[in-house]
């Protein structure tokens, strides 16, 4: 009878327990966007990425090994309570200055592959389904029908510690409750090789043209500070237009072999000072410096994101009487 085996990153059901294991031993860490395993070195931005990170580890399969917890930060410890002398008396009026409040931004809307298999291409045996939270393996020789592929069509979101897919409303804390979140949407075959082609289409100067790129920003009473998250953008031939009040137009190529290029109207949630916002182009991202136009509160950075429902006070706040 087959098992499952309980690794991360190896979910393979097996029959020969001295089959060999591949898989990471260590927790998964996410930090400042930043997504790898503690037990080895690296990092990647997309959640897409850090799920085909290769495992560092050779072993045997378990079904009674417990994945480690998601690493948790230790509270610092507090500090012995020290005797001060009461401060004089003193009237103050308590300071009304708005606080910038980090914004959590949508996650682009996740591109979608290949609806189906491509029925020229052979479909290794073991293949996993490539729809997230399907995870069912190709059994070669075994008929196709009435196949059922339950998925995730949105993005995975990860924000203040809970996890989720923007999808569905279900949110969890840990890490190996976000991976067995039951798909919200169903389909009759499952999705093993696509059409085969690679991810991005091509232009006709060989470069990868990218759909969509993380972003993420946060606020001040007079200014909107975003990121756009693209590793390797070439300074010299890159684009940053603030094109009108509402539109920032976007032309970024990187160094990568073969070259990628982002290219996008970004619509912006509203009017900004042309004149005024500025850019820096860092080694993994677009910094914008968006100065606004109205100095109201932005709950999204572009107008096409959907709204979060909470609404966030700019400016003083009214006496009451």
């Amino acid at each position: 009878m087959a098992q499952k085996c309980v690794h991360q990153a190896c979910g393979k059901s097996y029959t020969d327990p001295e089959e060999e294991c591949h898989y990471h031993p260590g927790p998964p860490i996410f930090h400042e966007g930043q997504k790898g395993w503690k037990c080895c070195k690296p990092r990647v931005l997309t959640f897409d990425e850090f799920l085909a990170i290769p495992p560092c580890t050779t072993g045997k399969h378990s079904t009674t090994d417990a994945p480690p917890a998601l690493e948790k930060p230790q509270p610092a410890p507090e500090p012995a309570p020290t005797v001060a002398p009461a401060p004089a008396p003193a009237p103050s009026q308590p300071s009304r200055a708005p606080i910038a409040t980090p914004q959590a931004s949508a996650p682009p809307p996740a591109a979608e592959v290949s609806d189906s298999d491509d029925p020229a291409l052979e479909i290794p045996d073991g293949k996993t389904c490539r729809r997230k939270a399907c995870g069912q393996q190709h059994a070669a020789g075994k008929s196709r029908d009435g196949e059922k592929c339950v998925y995730h069509p949105g993005a995975p979101i990860f924000h203040e510690g809970s996890k989720g897919y923007t999808c569905c409303k279900r949110r969890v804390l840990d890490f190996d409750e976000f991976m067995n979140i039951e798909g919200c949407k169903t389909k009759s075959r499952h999705l093993f090789v696509g059409s085969g082609k690679k991810k991005g289409a091509g232009s006709a100067s060989g470069e990868e043209m990218v759909d969509n790129v993380r972003h993420d920003f946060y606020q001040t009473p007079t200014s909107v500070i975003a990121s756009i998250f693209l590793k390797k953008i070439n300074k010299d031939a890159a684009s940053v237009l603030f094109s009108d009040p509402t539109t920032l137009t976007l032309d970024l190529p990187t160094t990568d072999t073969p070259p990628k290029r982002y290219k996008k109207a970004v619509q912006l949630f509203a009017p900004i000072d042309t004149e005024q916002s500025s850019f820096k182009i860092m080694g993994t991202k677009l910094e914008l410096v968006l100065v606004k136009a109205d100095g109201s509160s932005w709950p999204v950075l572009r107008a096409d994101e959907p709204r979060t429902g909470e609404i966030f006070q700019v400016g003083k706040a009214g006496k009451a009487t």
